[in-house]
């Protein structure tokens, strides 16, 4: 294969992956959302995806602010520029997070090279597929460890892409709103052949069980 095949094939690759990134985390951010009982029930309908059965929101305004947040997702995963995502869960009184779904992103080559690694084959559909479905059967397992949330919330997403990133003029910078003495709950990861995803969730301790 020449040198510019396989730069193609490369480009290709990465483009590919963000497309499979970016679905998840639509996805991912929707489950959680409505796990987690953010939005009434009547607000969402079921989709199927990765084999699985997902509720997704039908809320215009919740669809367009992802879909908007996504289209600078994919593009910077394409080009390598983001590094993590964001979802957190505010109160709508006091805008206190109780909730903090952290993604951090890297690259699977940059992984490679640091390790010293041989590059691994194409990971098949159905492992990456296998992969996923772990973590959103981890998602809807969350309500059995995680507080209750008994007041009205909202969600903020932040993205934490590269300094050099095209940032739409509509976006600002953002406080990190982490939690403090926050418990904190490691979930699985998943990869593609160009991206790796890992997953957590820190949320608020409860004052009572201090």
């Amino acid at each position: 294969m020449s040198v510019q095949a396989q730069l193609t094939k490369g480009k290709i690759t990465l483009k590919g992956s963000a497309r499979t990134v970016t679905e998840f985390f639509i996805f991912g951010i929707n489950s959680i959302l409505f796990q987690r009982g953010i939005y009434p029930i009547e607000d969402f309908e079921v989709q199927k995806k990765y084999g699985l059965d997902i509720w997704v929101s039908n809320d215009l305004q919740v669809t367009r602010y992802l879909d908007n947040i996504m289209k600078s997702v994919e593009e910077w995963l394409s080009l390598g520029k983001i590094n993590k995502l964001v979802l957190a869960v505010n109160s709508r009184e006091t805008r206190e997070t109780l909730e903090r779904w952290q993604f951090d992103i890297q690259l699977v080559a940059d992984q490679v090279v640091a390790a010293g690694e041989t590059p691994k084959p194409p990971k098949s559909e159905k492992t990456l597929q296998m992969e996923i479905q772990a973590i959103f059967r981890q998602i809807a397992a969350s309500v059995s460890f995680l507080p209750i949330i008994e007041e009205k919330c909202t969600f903020n997403i932040l993205v934490y892409a590269d300094s050099d990133a095209e940032v739409p003029t509509t976006w600002t910078d953002s406080d990190p709103l982490h939690i403090k003495n926050a418990e904190q709950v490691r979930l699985r990861s998943f990869s593609t052949d160009a991206h790796r995803v890992e997953a957590m969730v820190a949320y608020r301790r409860d004052p009572d069980l201090c």
